[in-house]
């Protein structure tokens, strides 16, 4: 047998051998704004998955702040760090359903491009600053970045990434509108595909147990406090009862990595059960359901909004957390403040958006591609102007 490379057409074949009936099939997809040659060797997800992972907006996640300031140590999570272990867990939830990995991992890449400098604090500010001007949402705001403010190709302005993946980013609840295409028709949707209900899910299991790590690292939360937690007793049992002799430091790691593998676990069994139970025939029957089929059981569903909740008050709200964010709040208004007005100051390629998008849009969009330290510079820079 003579070998030879394989090719997309082969790759597509494998999905529809392989991939569940109610998976999004990279053959099937509604396309791109822009129409393109299709590739030889690269599916489009494939491809999208590539191009985000190229994309400015990618590399600069790795300055742009989690929960604690970026800088503060050797070992904090970052955007892009958070990023890749949201990408890792939904490519495993994905297989294990029989979903289009490429397609999850695609959508799990891209959802955090939109993120301002200084996290979820950054954002709150940005939405105060921009509440008359049509307000700021950090994933309205990655598909902003993906379909207008990336310009690294020739021909359109964006990423000109497929319909699934923008359908994807746009997590938020609410309906979805599919544009008409040769393979599908116009519909709109009440819930978005298998591969986007996956990535949300596990953006959500990874972001509250790595911050867990985190807090736990900085010292500003501690076990003797977790331990009223029931996924935190539930893994913390499990670790004693196995590994009895563990280092603290060792132990307090793998009670974490255990409490990320219980609720992967228990989506993917649970997810399972539903769709077993509701007989689904085709990734359009996906989005037209009702409610969303990717979820928890009941009672592992409360033990993490446990969490949620008590991440919520004892350490996004801790003071070592709260005034640096405040700081950066601050840094964000009298950059942008300055901006508006010393538009002069935004560069030629900058200041070239300002007559299609308005002055506050353009310098809104200009600010949220800031990492942390390039605005703290900026803010240094301005503060004689």
């Amino acid at each position: 047998m003579t070998w030879s490379p394989t090719e997309r057409t082969q790759v597509e074949d494998i999905e529809k051998k392989t991939l569940s009936v109610f998976a999004q099939l990279s053959s099937e997809s509604v396309g791109r704004k822009n129409q393109e040659p299709s590739h030889p060797y690269r599916t489009v997800y494939q491809r999208d998955r590539a191009r985000i992972i190229h994309s400015q907006a990618f590399r600069r996640l790795e300055y742009k702040t989690q929960v604690f300031l970026n800088g503060t140590g050797d070992h904090l999570r970052t955007r892009l760090t958070h990023t890749i272990e949201v990408s890792s867990v939904s490519r495993t939830i994905a297989t294990a359903l029989g979903a289009n990995q490429d397609l999850t991992e695609a959508i799990a890449l891209a959802h955090d491009l939109g993120h301002p400098p200084f996290g979820h604090a950054g954002e709150k500010k940005l939405n105060e600053i921009m509440i008359d001007h049509g307000g700021f949402e950090h994933n309205q705001q990655s598909l902003r970045t993906v379909e207008i403010l990336e310009t690294l190709y020739p021909s359109f302005d964006g990423l000109n990434l497929t319909y699934e993946v923008l359908e994807g980013i746009m997590k938020h609840s609410g309906t979805f509108n599919r544009p008409e295409s040769k393979n599908k028709p116009r519909e709109t949707f009440q819930n978005p595909s298998i591969e986007a209900q996956i990535a949300n899910l596990a953006d959500e299991i990874t972001y509250y147990a790595h911050d867990l790590d985190d807090g736990l690292d900085f010292n500003l939360i501690n076990e003797k406090q977790l331990r009223k937690l029931d996924l935190w007793q539930r893994c913390a049992s499990f670790v004693d009862q196995n590994y009895s002799n563990l280092k603290q430091k060792r132990r307090r790691s793998y009670i974490i990595r255990n409490l990320l593998d219980l609720q992967v676990a228990d989506l993917i069994k649970a997810s399972t059960d539903y769709i077993l139970a509701h007989k689904f025939l085709s990734s359009d029957e996906v989005r037209r359901h009702y409610e969303r089929i990717i979820q928890n059981s009941k009672n592992i569903a409360e033990s993490s909004n446990e969490l949620r909740s008590f991440l919520f008050e004892n350490l996004y709200h801790h003071e070592d957390v709260a005034l640096p964010n405040k700081r950066g709040e601050a840094i964000i208004s009298k950059v942008f403040d300055t901006l508006i007005k010393n538009p002069s100051l935004l560069g030629d390629t900058t200041a070239k958006r300002v007559e299609e998008n308005g002055l506050h849009r353009t310098v809104c969009d200009y600010v949220a591609g800031m990492t942390d330290r390039y605005i703290m510079e900026k803010h240094d820079n301005l503060a004689n102007i």
